[in-house]
């Protein structure tokens, strides 16, 4: 007996067919192009044609060997190196050492790439772009340390706020739904830059790098607000961001109307940079404009150790694990469950009043008996549930203390009698 079957499911099996044929499709033009140095076998002699006469999913190999390039992607491509030790994209004399730009589903894995005048890794307009396994080292080379400037290199909308560097190792303006990954990063003026300049820059994933020793000039892994269209939702996780001359992790909303909001910084190693571990700076109180947004951003169960102080306006007043400075109001932060040690000061607040506590302060281990807390402006703090050395809680003998002319703002009861032990 022939069994029924309904329109709408008829409907459905069509189209179900379609998208069947259409992944298969898909699959069967997608092809994969080869370089090498020679040009030989079949292959392109550079990164550049090869990325000219690919389709949009095909994939590169590039085989080991220096190119000469600065490679623009902006198309949808897996572009794969063979070894990130001998696999190098030189771009000594040009602006980027790989530029995407309006793209998506890109990938970018497997490379040495140095001496750009701007950045390593530059990343615009794109989304779902995956840059893993690289080697970013020696970018920035057009900076000039002295002034510190960066002259106008063309065709590069370079970041408002950044004068202290070219473009940083890997950089990245309206970016959204994207991953770095296990990538080594070195020896530029800065690490990775997180920022707005040409659209907003939201859920991205930054995790397990290696952001160690960039210049003296800049920070390990940025997110700055500069225009105002926002940094928000991204996530910095295990990375290792370590003895860079800036903090190791920094958030700025610096001005009215910027915003860097809802960012999380978790499990990371932030030892010996050349500012705090995490530093937060808001510099201006807006009368008129929009105000700074930068509210809910949590910094948590990171290993935070033998940092510098903060300076400027900002200043603290010894080495400082976490320093959050803002004359604007702000909300909502939550530092917890970070070890710090090796600071003078491991946690530093000089925000204004809000009405409700700004920071929530919780099963943190302050290890060095110093202060364990300063509270330097008017704004409530919620600091109980911490270690703070010793059992007898902040100010018994041993223990770590609670300072500033905002004490008396400090929730600090009760406190934890022994070390938190994270469940991980």
């Amino acid at each position: 007996m022939r069994k029924h079957i309904k329109p709408a499911n008829i409907r459905l099996l069509v189209a179900l067919s379609a998208a069947l044929v259409t992944g298969l499709c898909q699959t069967a033009t997608a092809s994969t192009i080869c370089v090498n140095q020679g040009g030989t076998n079949g292959c392109k002699a550079t990164i550049e044609a090869a990325v000219t006469a690919a389709s949009p999913g095909d994939t590169i190999q590039v085989a080991h060997g220096t190119y000469k390039e600065d490679v623009v992607i902006d198309k949808s491509l897996s572009l794969i190196g063979e070894n990130d030790q001998n696999t190098i994209i030189d771009a000594t004399g040009k602006a980027n050492g790989v530029t995407i730009t309006n793209a998506h589903d890109v990938v970018v894995s497997g490379f040495t790439v140095e001496n750009a005048d701007a950045a390593g890794v530059w990343i615009t307009g794109s989304s779902f772009v995956t840059i893993s396994a690289n080697l970013v080292r020696n970018n920035d080379k057009a900076l000039d340390p002295v002034t510190p400037s960066c002259p106008p290199l063309k065709g590069t909308p370079f970041e408002r706020g950044e004068a202290e560097d070219c473009g940083e190792g890997v950089f990245l303006s309206a970016v959204d739904h994207s991953i770095l990954a296990n990538n080594t990063v070195t020896g530029n003026a800065g690490g990775i830059l997180i920022t707005d300049d040409t659209g907003p820059t939201h859920d991205n994933l930054i995790t397990s790098n290696s952001v160690v020793r960039n210049t003296f000039l800049d920070c390990g892994i940025t997110l700055p607000s500069h225009s105002g269209a926002g940094v928000f939702h991204n996530t910095i996780s295990g990375n290792d961001s370590s003895y860079n001359g800036g903090p190791g992790v920094g958030i700025f909303a610096p001005g009215p109307g910027s915003k860097a909001y809802a960012n999380v910084v978790i499990n990371n190693h932030l030892r010996g940079n050349g500012l705090p571990g995490v530093t937060m700076h808001n510099h201006a109180a807006p009368v008129g404009p929009p105000p700074p947004i930068f509210n809910d951003n949590v910094i948590v169960g990171n290993d935070i150790s033998a940092n510098s102080q903060d300076f400027e306006d900002a200043a603290t007043s010894g080495p400082t694990g976490i320093n959050i400075y803002s004359v604007g109001t702000m909300t909502g932060t939550i530092i917890s469950q970070n070890v710090i040690s090796q600071e003078a000061l491991d946690v530093v607040i000089k925000v204004p009043a809000a009405g409700v506590p700004v920071v929530q302060l919780h099963l943190n281990n302050f290890t060095d008996k110093q202060v364990g807390l300063q509270n330097a402006g008017t704004a409530q703090v919620d600091a109980t549930q911490n270690w703070w050395g010793c059992s007898g809680g902040p100010g018994a003998n041993g223990c770590g203390t609670i300072s500033g002319s905002g004490a008396s703002g400090v929730v600090f009861s009760p406190w934890l009698t022994q070390p938190f032990q994270s469940q991980q």
